[in-house]
């Protein structure tokens, strides 16, 4: 199976009431991480480059290693993804070099601007095969070289969602709901804190999911910043020399229920940094003579396996969905 778009994928999710989860990938164990756990669990897969990745790994390479992904998951629906393009120049890059789908991010702009660029890369994407996602609201929080600061973020505004959708011919849409994105998605000042002292994020707006999909029925809804930051991860991390104090993500019991109704695509990325992170700083920690990278990525791909794997099976819902 070639590389595919999210088209087919999200039909069958928002009919199956699941998500497909779409993993950032930077280099080689992180793709065979995340591709061997939907190989084996049968389930879809978006892998998805930043531009940050772009910039690190370059574009030849990245697209080399799906390539090889898709090769070694033959029977595994996997689309390629820009995640967070800013520019018509950059969505442009990528559909011309290989990418299934772009995602075209203006939200900061005003409404007209916004919807003027999407509907350009949308015009250029449909003519060589290509989907792409869009975004109305802005996250807060820090991923790669997206930066929005906490208090600056916005909901999205249900009555604007049809009208952009309509005039701009996007595929799917990001809305803002109270995900963040990074490790460090809320203040200690806007959560509360359980009996052992961690803190409890507030609760995902779903009345604004909900009158979302009331104006736009059927229509595929994406969720950006939804890592869980595992509190195993924060700990081992801490324990081994880091230092992430109140590093909270967002409940995975509100993502399943989000996966069950519109949201057809949840991006995960910090919870992937968090498991190779928070092994690797272990593995060093009781191997000090060990020099050889293959002795600790070998460990911190398992880690991106198994985080994977449980996604795909306790949050996501998308196992034997292939």
């Amino acid at each position: 199976m070639a590389l595919v778009t999210t088209t087919e994928m999200f039909k069958r999710a928002y009919d199956g009431g699941y998500a497909v989860g779409a993993f950032n990938v930077n280099n080689m164990e992180i793709v065979q991480g995340i591709t061997e756990a939907a190989g084996e669990l049968n389930s879809p897969v978006i892998l998805q480059v930043s531009k940050g990745a772009r910039s690190y790994a370059n574009h030849t390479y990245l697209v080399k290693l799906v390539e090889a992904a898709v090769k070694e998951n033959p029977d595994i629906p996997m689309a390629l993804h820009l995640d967070h393009g800013d520019s018509f120049e950059v969505c442009k890059s990528c559909i011309d070099g290989g990418f299934t789908s772009v995602m075209i991010d203006c939200s900061s702009m005003p409404f007209e601007d916004n919807v003027r660029i999407t509907k350009q890369v949308v015009e250029y994407a449909h003519d060589h095969g290509v989907v792409v996602e869009a975004e109305l609201g802005t996250l807060a929080g820090v991923e790669d070289e997206v930066s929005v600061e906490a208090g600056s973020e916005s909901y999205t505004h249900p009555d604007e969602v049809e009208e952009f959708v309509t005039r701009t011919g996007c595929d799917s849409l990001a809305i803002a709901i109270g995900t963040s994105h990074g490790a460090y998605k809320f203040k200690a000042s806007q959560c509360t804190r359980n009996e052992e002292g961690i803190l409890v994020p507030p609760p995902l707006r779903f009345d604004v999911l909900e009158e979302c999909i009331k104006r736009i029925p059927g229509f595929p809804i994406v969720l950006h910043g939804s890592s869980s930051v595992p509190q195993e991860f924060v700990k081992i991390v801490n324990q081994y020399g880091g230092n992430m104090p109140d590093a909270i993500g967002i409940p995975e019991a509100e993502l399943r229920h989000a996966a069950e109704l519109a949201v057809c695509k949840i991006n995960i990325d910090s919870d992937i940094r968090l498991a190779m992170t928070a092994t690797i700083r272990k593995y060093m920690a009781e191997h000090p003579d060990h020099f050889d990278p293959r002795q600790y990525l070998k460990p911190a791909r398992q880690a991106v396996k198994d985080m994977v794997a449980h996604k795909i099976q306790n949050v996501l819902g998308s196992a034997g969905k292939a």
